[in-house]
């Protein structure tokens, strides 16, 4: 049964030297996987990986907030031309990963905001999916899901997912409504994740995509370890527990959801 990882980073330098062989044991795993660009680079990689495979192998371009000009974390312009280009290349899926995040770059906001909106508008012209990416701040003055939420709404964008959500109940409610699917990744198998097990608990199957983030986030039986696509049956075992049903339906449900999401 194939199982589908919807947030992956194999065009990151963590896998330059053995991206091939990684995605080789997914494919003898029936693991699928999207590659997601944060950069205009890795973007280009994203698609270069994702070119080379048949199927089970799909890219996602876009700069993530944390790179808006203006930041400390290797600014770049998001040159929508360049961006547009390669929006429509074969087997790109999504735009993103875009969105906002309070935690590493909290005053930078018009830029992000301004850039964000960038992608929201390239995404409603190409007629793809967005992915979104939203982290608060230590200090959680201001609520970078209801930012995000606020955005959507005046942009009317209804589609795509909230990638490694950490929000609300409510929150991920409010995403649905949207015509948003919710992702989660390897931190919902730590300890101490009572409000994201809530989530889930309240969320329609219908509605959830898994993935690793990987080389990020390793869940917690890998923990410290770089994080692998093949790992996403981690996230898949964990939701399974907490929703008290088979881990196949689990896999057999979030895996159509990404067809349905991608258009694959």
């Amino acid at each position: 049964m194939a199982i589908f990882d919807s947030h992956a980073h194999l065009n990151f330098q963590d896998f330059a030297a053995d991206y091939q062989s990684v995605i080789a044991e997914c494919q003898q795993n029936e693991v699928w996987l999207l590659n997601v660009g944060s950069q205009y680079q890795t973007s280009q990689k994203a698609i270069e990986i994702a070119q080379a495979y048949s199927q089970g192998v799909y890219a996602a371009i876009g700069l993530h907030p944390i790179h808006a000009v203006g930041s400390n974390f290797h600014p770049e312009e998001f040159r929508i031309k360049d961006f547009t280009e390669l929006a429509q290349q074969k087997k790109v899926v999504a735009i993103g990963e875009t969105g906002l995040d309070f935690f590493h770059d909290s005053k930078n906001f018009s830029n992000q905001k301004t850039i964000f909106i960038q992608h929201l508008d390239l995404a409603k012209e190409i007629g793809l999916p967005v992915i979104l990416h939203a982290r608060n701040s230590r200090d959680e003055k201001n609520d970078v899901y209801e930012e995000i939420l606020k955005i959507l709404k005046t942009e009317n964008i209804n589609q795509g997912v909230i990638h490694c959500f950490g929000g609300t109940v409510q929150q991920a409610l409010a995403f649905l409504e949207r015509g948003f699917f919710v992702g989660f990744t390897g931190n919902i198998t730590f300890p101490k994740t009572q409000v994201l097990a809530e989530v889930i608990k309240a969320l329609p199957l219908e509605a959830i995509l898994i993935e690793t983030d990987c080389p990020y986030l390793a869940p917690q039986s890998v923990r410290g370890q770089r994080n692998l696509p093949i790992y996403v049956r981690y996230v898949a075992e964990k939701i399974a527990e907490i929703r008290g049903i088979s881990y196949n339906k689990i896999v057999e449900q979030t895996f159509n959801n990404a067809i349905k999401l991608f258009k694959l």
